[in-house]
């Protein structure tokens, strides 16, 4: 059998568990109080979340969202995991930018408030992300693909 994956969706998917993979190990930094090593893991699975924003609102405008391919009776449930991820993600994003923003400004009070919720978020993010990649590339041949732009277009 042979399993034929989209390059930017395999990427973007990485970069979105490399992101959280680095929330967790600067989590554990700042357990130990290794506040340095942690305000630079956390910058760059900022970095890492920012690329995949990148790579992934770019594929959506100029080639397209991908449609579910599986079985029709399975396609709601599909869509209503995809929407509770888009939801987490989203979420997760503004929670990312105000708990590395406050961290970097040192409003501590808000950090630690905020960070630890951040985190759980994020992780719900890459695990429901992966399994959105999973269901489309891997587990069934994805649906039809249209750009932003071709939809927008008409072409």
């Amino acid at each position: 059998m042979s399993i034929s994956v989209p390059v930017l969706a395999t990427i973007s998917t990485t970069f979105i568990v490399i992101s959280a993979v680095l929330v967790a190990v600067g989590w554990g930094l700042i357990i130990k109080g290794k506040v340095e090593a942690h305000k630079k893991v956390m910058f760059v699975a900022g970095v890492a979340a920012l690329i995949f924003f990148i790579i992934y609102a770019t594929r959506t405008v100029f080639i397209g969202n991908t449609a579910f391919g599986g079985p029709e009776e399975l396609k709601k449930y599909y869509t209503f995991f995809l929407v509770f991820h888009i939801t987490l993600a989203t979420t997760g994003a503004v929670f990312g930018i105000v708990s590395l923003l406050s961290g970097f400004k040192n409003n501590l009070k808000l950090h630690r408030r905020i960070g630890p919720i951040t985190s759980i978020i994020w992780f719900f993010v890459a695990i429901t992300g992966v399994a959105v990649y999973m269901l489309l590339y891997v587990l069934y041949k994805g649906g039809e693909t249209t750009s932003v732009i071709k939809a927008i277009l008409g072409t």
